[in-house]
This record gives structure tokens, sequence and C-alpha cells, in this order.
């Protein structure tokens, strides 16, 4: 129940004459044993090829010998590019296990937790018994306590190349970021160290790349700005296209896009950075007035009378249980409705993954928003009949679960509904 067999032993070049006359030609000892200081990165990077079979250098390498109750040592290569496997479920874990330089096991997913599976190394230990099993090794607090250092050890090396080298940090986070987050929801003991190191899309940038720190978009919050915004949606484009964001580019504040999968999932572990709350600009109200930006009141259109409570009463018995409510907004500009949950409700991108991993959800009814400078609403507050405005307000309904990125329910007849409203009145 265990294997045994030898180690790959760093060979070294001729260390020249001995006195006696006779000449050493190579020393056997495994790389990780000698002092970092005696070992060259070409040395590094030849042992990382050896053990992993990749032909790049790795992209950032962690050596370390830990002393005291217990002894060990690290040697962990994050890769340049990722491993074919990350993605696939019946993935190997990179990191060997030996016991005083014998190799005991491979692929021990105890080493290192899943969302650091693309790290490549070895951790050597002093106190392990050399018969361990893969049973004992299941609930030894030896390999507990070697877990804990190394992913401390990773996580601070990552932290330093963050601070001191944000180019190779990017690489890095755009090659494992999205694999990098799920330590979110897998690691929360390690959640004020993993936050920081998060990069996101935002508002301010020129595409979809992730490459905002929470620390820049702190520093970047404008006066009186007390929350952190963001939005998830399902690609880049429909985040950056978002209705829900017209009041925020107005006023010139930044709202940070999420856009993996995995970002509906480890949202609830983002609650809180550097004391100021995350807050969805899908959910509950949107309250910017005591914010300082440079947008001025002249900037900002008048906005045009409209009907108001009335024509928010009678959109809402137009729409019945569909909604759970209808209200004046404070978020749109430019268009005419849109849909957000409560403050309390499911976030309509983690509604739509579960659905998509067919799991059931409890009915969230949705609110919709209204402009009431708009146009459209002015021409609809105008509608004395009664069946085209239920038509109008159906209408104003659909259009909103198309733009956050739902689907119809009844596609067919909201295209008769629009072809009926665009006829010409007889």
């Amino acid at each position: 129940d265990h294997i045994v067999v030898p180690i790959f032993m760093a060979s070294e070049g001729a260390e020249g004459q001995e006195q006696s006359g006779d000449e050493q030609v190579n020393r056997a000892s495994a790389l990780w044993t000698r002092p970092k200081a005696d070992i060259s990165p070409t040395e590094y990077a030849e042992f990382y090829r050896n053990i992993t079979h990749d032909f790049d250098d790795p992209l950032l390498t962690i050596h370390n010998r830990m002393e005291g109750t217990l002894e060990y040592t690290l040697l962990l290569f994050v890769p340049t590019e990722a491993p074919f496997d990350l993605w696939q479920r019946e993935r190997h874990h990179g990191v060997k296990l030996y016991v005083r330089r014998v190799f005991i096991l491979e692929d021990t997913q105890r080493l290192l937790p899943s969302y650091l599976r693309f790290v490549r190394g070895i951790i050597d230990s002093n106190d392990l018994p050399l018969n361990v099993s893969r049973e004992i090794l299941q609930q030894h607090r030896i390999i507990d306590q070697m877990r804990t250092s190394a992913v401390k050890k990773l996580l601070g090396a990552l932290g330093d190349l963050a601070k001191n080298d944000a180019t190779k940090y990017q690489t890095f986070w755009d090659t494992f970021g999205r694999a990098f987050k799920e330590g979110l929801a897998e690691d929360p003991t390690n959640q004020d160290v993993l936050i920081p190191l998060l990069r996101f899309t935002s508002t301010i940038g020129d595409g979809p790349a992730e490459n905002v720190a929470l620390d820049d978009y702190v520093a970047r919050m404008p006066t009186g700005q007390q929350h952190i915004y963001y939005l998830i949606a399902e690609n880049f484009a429909a985040a950056n296209e978002s209705p829900l964001l017209e009041i925020f580019r107005q006023r010139g504040v930044e709202v940070l896009l999420l856009t993996d999968p995995i970002d509906a999932i480890i949202e609830s572990s983002l609650t809180n950075y550097a004391g100021k709350p995350f807050q969805s600009v899908a959910r509950g109200n949107v309250d910017l007035a005591g914010i300082e930006t440079p947008a001025t009141t002249e900037d900002q259109p008048e906005p045009q009378p409209a009907a108001g409570e009335e024509v928010l009463t009678r959109l809402k018995t137009a729409l019945g249980d569909a909604v759970k409510a209808v209200r004046a907004s404070t978020r749109l500009t430019t268009s005419p409705a849109c849909l957000v949950n409560d403050e309390r409700d499911l976030d309509p991108a983690f509604v739509r993954l579960l659905k998509a991993n067919g799991q059931m959800v409890p009915s969230v009814r949705p609110i919709l928003e209204i402009n009431l400078s708009h146009p459209v609403v002015r021409r609809i507050a105008d509608e004395t009949d009664a069946t085209r405005f239920d038509d109008w307000a159906q209408l104003l309904y659909d259009q909103s679960v198309l733009s956050r990125g739902d689907q119809l329910e009844h596609p067919a007849r909201f295209v008769t509904r629009l072809n009926a409203l665009l006829a010409p009145s007889e």
C-alpha cells in the first residue's frame, strides 16, 4: 500500500582534483537539500523541466527549508503556461511527496488545495515514516502542517510578485486566475490574503482584460463613495453594455465587471475590502448623491415631467405577479426600464448558473425600475387604450429581461406585441 523508489538526483559537474589525486566526477545529492545560495537559476530551471517535462522555464520558484518542531523542505514551481489537464475532472496534482529524499507518492491532493493544482514541485519531510501509506496520509497531522505552510509560502510569494513585478504577476493571472479564484470558496481561512491578489475587469478599462486590483480601485474612489460596486454578467459585452451602469458612467464611478462563471459562486465571499463593503449594481437601490465626481449638474440631463406615481401604479397592475414592484429608477439615464433584484434575493447571474446546471431555483420576482424622464415612458403614460397600455407594459418588461441576459419565456408573443405597437394606429 505504499511505493518507495529511487529519487531523482541532481547531477553536478566535476569538482576538480582531490589531494589524493582522485577526480570527483559526480556528487549525488538532491537539489532541494542544497543551500539556495549554491543553486543557480539555470539549475532550478533544469530540475523543473526534468520533473515536469515542460519546455519553458518556471514563472516562479519557491524554495524553503523549514526547521523547528517539524523539518521539511519545499521546492515549488509556478509554470509559465497552464498544464494541459488544468480543467480536467481527473486531473493530476503536480506536487510529489518525499520522505528523507526517498520518493513516496505522486499527485497526492493532500499536499495542496485544488485551486493551486497548477503548482509543480516536491515536499520532502524528515518526520514522516518511510513506510507511510496513502491511508495514513489522509489523516496525518504532519501532512496538514506541511500543506498549511506550503499554501502560506505560495501566497506570500505571489503577493511579493504582484507588488514587485506587476507585468509578471499579470502573466500569472491571465494563465491561472480563473482557477485561483476558486480559493475564495475552497480556502476561507486565507481569504484575507487571496482577495488582494484578485484581478478584475472594470468600466474604466479598454476591454475584457482582468487587470484591476482592489487596491487600485479603492485608491481611485472619489470622495463620498462608500461601496465597491460590481456587476456579474455572462460575458464582457453583456456587462459593459448593461443599462444598470448608466448612472455610474454618467457620474464617473468605477464598477467592477465579473464575467467568469466562477464569479457568481465566489460573490458571497466578497463582503468588504479596506473597510468598503461590496455592492452589486443589480440588486437593491442605488444612491450616488453623496459622491463627489467630476461630472457636474450641467452634464446631466434635466428630468422631464412625467405622470410619476400614476404610471408606476398602472404598470404594476398590468404586470401583476410577474414583478415584485415597479418603482422610479435612480440608475437609468438613457434606457426606459431595467430589472433588478431585491437586496436579499439571489443575484440574477447566480440564478442563471443554477438553472444551467439543472438545479431547482426558488422563484425570484424582480423589481421593474422605470426611467420616468424617458420619451417612451412619457408616451406610455399618455396611452388611454387599456389593451395597448398592457402591451406597452409587457414590452418594457420583456426588453428588460433581454437586456440583463435572460431568455424570454414566450419570444413569439414578444415579436407579435412589438409589431402591433409599431404598426400605425387606425
